[in-house]
């Protein structure tokens, strides 16, 4: 790269410094609150669960003491702080989900500009601008990725590696960083970037419940380097090593330079809520599912055929233990289980879909009766999930997904924050939290969130 080449984290850095001077859309502004407070419900409801506090005691002994708070009560160091409630917002897989670029934004983005606004001093509408902005870049990113069942991206948490640029850029822009610190916390994260996605193609790992939470700290830690003077590499993104070339097979054609640059759009927009707490590829299995389930549970000999694209076929196979799953994660990640689950129970919820269901003998039963048809085409966003229920040869029902099956509305959403609380033994704080959020009082919400509270061991 030439030595007087604009680099593309330069006019990126820029672009980013530009949209929050001229202003984020008010709706934008309206949604993120929504997905801060669908966050921090998500996150307190985690944190009964054996996996916070494993990672609340691994991380607090490796980071001592400090004065950032923690979902749910207690305090760590800054960059404990955005890796614990990362991993909180993720673990129960309920997390907000873009489904063209297949990554989760907030629960990256929102921890590290949480610490940051506590580092700094920051107002709400400063970190609110700060988490649309960091949210846009993920969302972006992704977009520009359009992940497949293969090619490109398909074997990288894209909400991972892309999670440390836009959790970098949040935090930057809260600690007042200028263009050339911006650039520098670019660089700084790309140096840490990592993601790879054998953590859910394999099974038995319980660790798939926080892998965001890396990519939270690790941009949290690229800006407060940047902050001391730290020179990180201007040409992450786009230099003969960079971000494209060298994780994504290929530099950046000029539609998608220029795509990257453009605040005019927001993806962010089509940022959505998971109305379930399972992997987002499941949940066409579990729309038709439910649309299939009379059917199914009154022939109870029927063959049981799911058809899969290369993308949701990832999420099948090996189908013996996809059918058994061995820990709560690979429950949520396997459509032959959330299948066989839905059928016998309806649609997953909080309090039901806990670790029993690894035992459940019914679900078990219907999960080895469930078989995989290959051939669906595979596509950016939603697998077009397809259950037949067969007599023979003779079909008895026909399920087809459809994009409204997954709609969450604003009421759908505070019915699932309430939900969340409830399942956290908060109920009575919901109310009042909830509309803290709305109002945009985002720091008092906070506070309210890290009230501490008596937690029983799910």
């Amino acid at each position: 790269m030439a030595a007087d080449t604009v680099t593309l984290s330069t006019e990126l850095a820029q672009a980013l410094l530009q949209a929050r001077h001229a202003g984020v859309p008010a709706d934008m502004r309206g949604k993120t609150l929504l997905h801060i407070a669908d966050s921090l419900g998500i996150a307190l409801a985690a944190r009964g669960t054996d996996l916070s506090r494993q990672v609340i005691a691994g991380m607090q002994s490796g980071h001592g003491a400090g004065e950032c708070g923690l979902i749910g009560g207690g305090h760590a160091a800054p960059l404990a702080a955005a890796f614990i409630n990362s991993a909180l917002i993720h673990i129960l897989d309920y997390d907000d989900i873009h489904d063209v670029g297949r990554l989760h934004p907030s629960t990256c983005v929102l921890p590290a500009a949480m610490a940051a606004a506590a580092l700094a001093g920051a107002t709400d509408d400063e970190l609110v601008d700060a988490v649309v902005l960091g949210n846009e870049l993920v969302c972006r990113l992704g977009v520009i990725c359009a992940p497949q069942g293969e090619g490109p991206g398909a074997e990288w948490f894209l909400t991972q590696l892309f999670g440390y640029l836009g959790a970098g850029m949040a935090a930057g822009l809260l600690l007042g960083l200028d263009q050339r610190q911006l650039v520098s916390t670019l660089g700084l994260a790309y140096m840490q970037l990592a993601g790879g996605k054998e953590a859910g193609f394999g099974t038995g790992a319980t660790a798939r419940g926080l892998y965001p939470a890396f990519a939270a700290q690790g941009g949290l830690q690229a800006a407060l380097l940047a902050r001391s003077g730290v020179t990180g590499p201007a040409g992450a993104l786009d230099g003969a090593a960079g971000l494209f070339r060298l994780y994504l097979a290929g530099a950046l054609a000029s539609r998608q330079r220029a795509m990257l640059l453009d605040f005019s759009r927001w993806h962010a927009r089509q940022l959505d809520l998971k109305p379930w707490p399972s992997c987002r590829l499941s949940h066409p299995y579990i729309a038709v599912a439910m649309a299939a389930r009379a059917t199914c549970l009154a022939h109870p000999a029927a063959r049981i055929r799911v058809a899969v694209n290369p993308s949701s076929g990832r999420l099948c196979r090996p189908l013996a233990q996809r059918r058994r799953p061995a820990t709560l994660q690979d429950a949520k990640y396997s459509i032959p289980f959330m299948t066989a689950y839905t059928l016998v129970h309806g649609a997953p919820t909080l309090q039901a879909f806990s670790s029993q269901v690894l035992a459940d003998e019914d679900v078990l039963r219907m999960a080895a009766r469930i078989e995989l048809e290959d051939g669906l085409p595979d596509n950016p966003g939603h697998p077009p999930a397809v259950l037949t229920l067969l007599d023979g040869t003779s079909v008895l029902r026909q399920a087809h997904f459809t994009e409204q099956d997954l709609r969450v509305d604003e009421v759908r959403a505070r019915d699932k924050f309430v939900d969340c609380l409830r399942y956290a033994e908060r109920s009575g704080q919901a109310g009042a939290l909830w509309n803290t959020f709305m109002e945009g009082r985002v720091q008092a919400g906070f506070d309210m969130a890290y009230e501490d509270a008596s937690y029983v061991q799910r």
